[in-house]
């Protein structure tokens, strides 16, 4: 897949907040079971069903079955895509800002 698709799939499945709250709550957990994330919030199974799915489809988790339970957590490489467009707007702005300290030293 080209890495401009990615990138798109990756920001369009992060763009929704309940699916990047979950999201976040993997993150934070490190691994949890399907169950647990629907458990102590106000999100329904079949609701939380779904945005595991398309995190899962974007690359940005992983599951590891157990049972008949399944627990997800973070795919590092899955944010690779964002992780190296955002480096380009780094350098960018480190240049931008260079320039700008340099114009004020001068100015002084």
């Amino acid at each position: 897949m080209p890495a401009a698709t990615q990138l798109t799939d990756v920001l369009k499945t992060l763009a929704d907040p309940t699916r990047r709250a979950v999201f976040e709550r993997i993150a934070r957990e490190g691994e949890i079971a399907a169950t647990g994330l629907v458990q102590g919030s106000k999100v329904s199974q079949p609701a939380v069903s779904q945005h595991l799915r398309a995190l899962r489809d974007a690359g940005l988790v992983a599951e590891r079955r157990e049972g008949r339970h399944i627990h997800y957590r973070i795919a590092p490489k899955g944010l690779g895509p964002l992780i190296d467009w955002l480096g380009h707007y780094e350098t960018f702005w480190a240049e931008r800002f260079a320039n700008l300290e340099r114009l004020l030293k001068e100015s002084e």
